[in-house]
């Protein structure tokens, strides 16, 4: 039947997230946080009547709710590739693999910024999808990050600031097969096209690494961050797995094994495993798309099912990693299956996590917060014209961090975008990239997005520890990144888009300018 709720397409419609986010950065408790969301957003989606918003929370016969969000087939095929991934990450860790790569590591990387360094270039290099970027740098670079006193909230923020910013300004990505599908087709637009021209003009993306690289080379900490790396450098809490008001961190596989780490264990033992997992990953990408049956390398990634792909390739990978370790004789076959449930573990809290986010944003989708949206930029798009792209990253900042989702975030607003600058080709690809540069931003800040929770994950710190570490950064970036698109605009507008890569050259400044400020303000104590 056709139900309409009172707040449908209001401001109201986006109060469950806000409500969410709010008390989980008060609270810094994320489970009842996010429960507390979805029964306000189910109370507000029923206009109080309670036996239809406790139907709507389970979510039974319904588009929205637990259930609903466990069904759908994305979803499941994300919770089976976690704990696929976590079986792996278990097996390579009592293989002795990471123990002979922290070794390895111990005598090439000499120095707390070289490790940060590493990992920041393992994010760069794994630009195939941010979850999977995630889940893998953080399994590699954990040992790594540990032996150098380097914070998990340190390491969960390069991870983070690496795995949706480069997969935005990456062409071959699940992302950017996402960006070129959300272009409408009878625009008369190549989306592929479009996407590549809004590269340089992703001025968060381009920012948030370059950011990134300045704090590392600078050795600049502050706000929660400080406090986080001044703790890692004083003891040695990180093998411990204690956190915050001694939260346990129980995310790290290495506190479960079946089994102690043998001492025979060596680096390709772990190269194997991720080359593995990163090839076959691609090619299941393609292959969901349909590339075996005629479908062209671009519309192959336009058209597949990352998540399929990655449960797919975690397969083959954990079958070539069993055949090869027992080859290998360095894990037993008892050992090797005992890994499953100890790698499940480590993965609970991120999957109930999840469910609840997922939850939270389809509820939020049931009061017409994507409607309330389109209506809000449609209305601004009249007057001003210069400021658009500003405008239009706000916009996409707030819906992206109130919702957890930058894909389906852009997939609201490039349409809208499109058609309101279809006939300015100055103004439309830097409109589209403030439109994406929006939804990273606000999937980078926001507690409930999946980015930012399988992060937390592949780190092995607290979530909510996560959170509040990044906040600072990512808010500071974002700033500047606005501010950029001020710049751009104007240009763009009056003169065009060739002469508004200035504005880059005028981000970098502004990133520096920023660094000197954070120096001066807050001098760095880590060494």
């Amino acid at each position: 039947m056709d139900y309409t709720p009172d707040v449908y397409a209001t401001f109201l419609s986006l109060l469950p997230p806000v409500i969410a986010i709010t008390m989980a950065l008060i609270t810094k408790e994320v489970y009842s946080s996010l429960f507390v969301g979805i029964v306000t957003g189910a109370l507000l989606y029923s206009n109080g009547a309670i036996e239809l918003a406790y139907n709507t929370v389970v979510g039974n016969d319904s588009d929205a709710g637990i259930i609903s969000a466990l069904s759908e087939n994305s979803h499941a095929a994300i919770l089976i590739f976690v704990v696929l991934l976590a079986w792996i990450t278990a097996v390579i860790n009592q293989s002795g693999a990471a123990k002979a790569f922290g070794k390895w590591a111990e005598a090439h990387i000499k120095n707390k910024a070289l490790a940060q360094l590493a990992a920041m270039a393992l994010g760069v290099l794994i630009f195939i999808d941010d979850g999977f970027n995630c889940m893998t740098v953080g399994s590699v670079m954990r040992p790594v990050t540990d032996r150098h006193r380097i914070s998990r909230e340190k390491l969960a923020y390069i991870i983070d600031s690496t795995a949706a910013p480069i997969c935005i300004i990456a062409p071959i990505s699940s992302w950017a097969a996402a960006v070129t599908y959300s272009v409408p087709e009878d625009s008369g637009i190549n989306g592929f096209t479009m996407f590549l021209r809004t590269i340089p003009f992703n001025f968060y993306a381009l920012g948030t690494l370059m950011f990134m690289l300045m704090i590392i080379l600078m050795r600049v900490d502050f706000g929660p961050m400080r406090k986080f790396e001044a703790s890692a450098q004083r003891n040695d809490s990180l093998k411990a797995g204690v956190g915050e008001a001694g939260q346990t961190i129980s995310l790290s596989a290495e506190n479960s094994l079946p089994a102690p780490i043998p001492d025979n264990g060596k680096v390709m033992d772990l190269v194997i495993p991720v080359i593995v997992l990163i090839a076959t990953s691609v090619f299941f990408m393609l292959y969901a798309g349909g590339i075996t049956e005629g479908v062209g390398f671009i519309d192959a990634f336009s058209d597949c099912n990352s998540a399929y792909a990655f449960v797919m390739s975690s397969i083959v990978t954990i079958v070539v990693t069993f055949v090869y370790y027992l080859i290998r004789r360095v894990v037993s076959f008892k050992n090797f299956m005992a890994c499953l449930p100890a790698g499940f573990r480590t993965m609970t809290g991120p999957m109930v996590i999840l469910v609840l986010a997922w939850t939270l944003s389809s509820i939020t989708g049931l009061l017409g917060a994507d409607v309330f949206i389109h209506d809000v930029i449609e209305k601004s798009a009249g007057g001003f014209q210069m400021m658009m792209p500003f405008i239009i990253f706000l916009v996409s900042v707030f819906l992206s961090f109130s919702t957890g989702t930058s894909w389906g975030t852009f997939s609201i607003l490039i349409p809208i975008v499109v058609g309101a600058f279809s006939g300015n080709p100055d103004m439309l690809p830097l409109s589209i990239s403030a439109c994406l540069a929006g939804a990273v931003c606000g999937d980078h800040c926001s507690p409930i997005s999946d980015t930012t929770i399988m992060s937390s994950a592949g780190a092995g710190c607290v979530h909510i520890n996560h959170v509040s570490s990044q906040l600072p950064y990512a808010i500071t970036t974002a700033i500047v990144a606005a501010l950029t698109y001020i710049v751009a605009g104007v240009l763009a507008f009056n003169v065009g888009n060739t002469v508004a890569l200035v504005a880059l050259p005028v981000m970098v400044v502004l990133l520096l300018v920023s660094i000197r400020l954070i120096r001066k303000i807050t001098p760095n104590e880590s060494k």
